[in-house]
């Protein structure tokens, strides 16, 4: 063991998304002492996409934690130092870049990202300590960020960092049960979970539960109806009762990046918006017929939602031209060769938009399943940041809120997005008689420099075309 060397390797915070540049740590698992295993969870982080846990890779004593908890911490920028005990090296080069010239650099390991986990419930046997409550202590000053380390970094002599203070962990089961948007929630009001009396299912602490220890005197929260997708925890205003003054709540994550997208998407691209009612009762009668008969498949969901994305994506088949971006550096329309069509959900963290690639090329059951996981995913918070990228077209379903239609916003690099009303019995002129019958609204919002009045008043009628006769979808497909 006279080989033996203790040396010192810092995790950088890694880009799990595609281009993020910053993220927020939520919750610590490890403390400085503790040690820990290669593949372990030791954080949680939110990015403008996702919240996702990471892993360390490599195994050792945690030295310091550089940043607390709520920090927003660069891509590239250390955020754990950990020893780690290995044989001695033939030689040690000197580092390309460092602090000081008599404090030693640290070694770099390469991103983990096959192994990072969605937001939602957790299925790993990671040890965890529990979060802090007490106000966040002072930071270390985080370690220089040196450009990328080679594939074969030389471990230096032990070094002991400033650490972050943190108190003792409480046993694991003394742990508060809340979910991350919760105790997000209870951070910025102050409240310390474990002085919350937990109502939800299995003694878990709900949002409710935030806002009633959070009154000033004991009273009941009235819990607003779901009429509008929910917008993530950090962004929503805090339900209080009358009187009880202002609230406010940092602007960032999800609620961050969906505004400064929205605002982009509208002052960038020239916005105009079509709309059409069409009588779809035959359409409900289709999906109800696939319903009874299962002919999709044991187990597959039948929506209206999945004849509406059936149609789209035929619409897309006969006018490829809408599946475009705008490249503004190239000065190009780049028409897409393969349809990734994006779904607007609501989620506890706010709007996402995740896509199904290449739907186009799916047959009506490949669809279904793709659209039962992808609405699977995000309730459950687990969308991955790669799930929200690469998108081509959208669909949003407002119609599930009981609003008859909108005027979507475009997403960001995508020519069109269709929003899909509310379905209502109305009096409507069939086969020379006016009779009740199943009519929704469409509207079809496009990037006017990519696509003209005629190609999107074109699409729009092909969808609604399909969904007023749904044979349409075999004799067109």
């Amino acid at each position: 063991m006279t080989n033996a060397v203790r040396s010192l390797r810092e995790f950088k915070m890694p880009d799990v998304g595609e281009g993020l540049t910053e993220a927020e740590i939520l919750t610590w698992y490890v403390k400085p002492g503790d040690t820990v295993t290669d593949g372990q969870v030791v954080c949680e982080v939110e990015t403008a996409k996702a919240a996702v846990e990471l892993p360390i890779p490599f195994t050792g004593t945690v030295e310091a934690l550089h940043f607390p908890e709520g920090a927003t911490v660069d891509v590239g920028t250390v955020i754990i130092a950990v020893a780690v005990e290995g044989a001695a090296p033939a030689e040690a080069p000197a580092p390309a870049a460092s602090a000081s010239a008599a404090a030693p650099a640290a070694e770099t390991e390469p991103e983990r990202r096959e192994v990072l986990v969605g937001y939602g419930p957790r299925t790993g046997t990671a040890q965890r300590r529990a979060r802090r409550t007490a106000p966040a202590p002072a930071a270390s000053a985080p370690a220089a960020v040196a450009p990328v380390a080679p594939a074969a970094p030389a471990p230096v002599a032990p070094v002991v960092p400033a650490q972050v203070s943190a108190p003792a962990s409480a046993p694991a089961e003394d742990r508060p049960l809340a979910k991350p948007p919760v105790r997000k929630l209870a951070k910025d009001l102050g409240i310390d979970l474990r002085a919350v009396v937990p109502t939800g299912p299995g003694g878990v602490i709900t949002r409710e539960d935030v806002h009633a220890a959070a009154a000033p005197a004991p009273a009941p929260v009235v819990e607003t109806p779901a009429v509008a997708p929910a917008a993530p925890v950090a962004a929503a205003p805090v339900e209080l009762p009358t009187g009880s003054g202002d609230v406010r709540v940092p602007i960032k994550g999800v609620r961050k990046a969906t505004a400064a997208a929205m605002v982009s998407s509208a002052f960038t691209a020239p916005h105009v918006t079509e709309f059409v009612q069409v009588d779809v009762t035959r359409t409900m009668k289709l999906v109800a017929k696939l319903k009874q008969s299962g002919e999709l498949g044991a187990g597959v969901r039948v929506s209206p939602l999945l004849l509406v994305a059936k149609a789209l994506l035929t619409a897309v088949k006969r006018h490829p031209e809408i599946n475009a971006a705008w490249d503004e550096a190239a000065q190009e329309i780049v028409i897409k060769g393969a349809v990734n069509l994006g779904i607007a959900a609501a989620t506890p963290r706010g709007l996402i938009v995740p896509n199904i690639k290449d739907a186009g090329a799916k047959t009506l059951s490949q669809l279904a399943i793709s659209l039962g996981d992808l609405v699977d995913t995000a309730r459950q918070g687990k969308t991955s940041p790669a799930d929200m990228t690469g998108g081509s077209i959208t669909i949003t379903n407002v119609g599930v809120f009981g609003v008859d239609t909108g005027t979507p916003i475009l997403n960001p690099g995508e020519a069109a997005i269709l929003a899909f009303g509310a379905v209502r019995d109305m009096p409507w002129v069939h086969k020379g008689k006016v009779v009740p019958r199943q009519v929704t609204t469409l509207a079809l919002s496009f990037d006017h420099r990519l696509v003209d009045g005629e190609l999107g008043s074109k699409v729009l009628a092909d969808i609604a075309a399909i969904l007023e006769f749904p044979k349409r979808l075999i004799t067109w497909g």
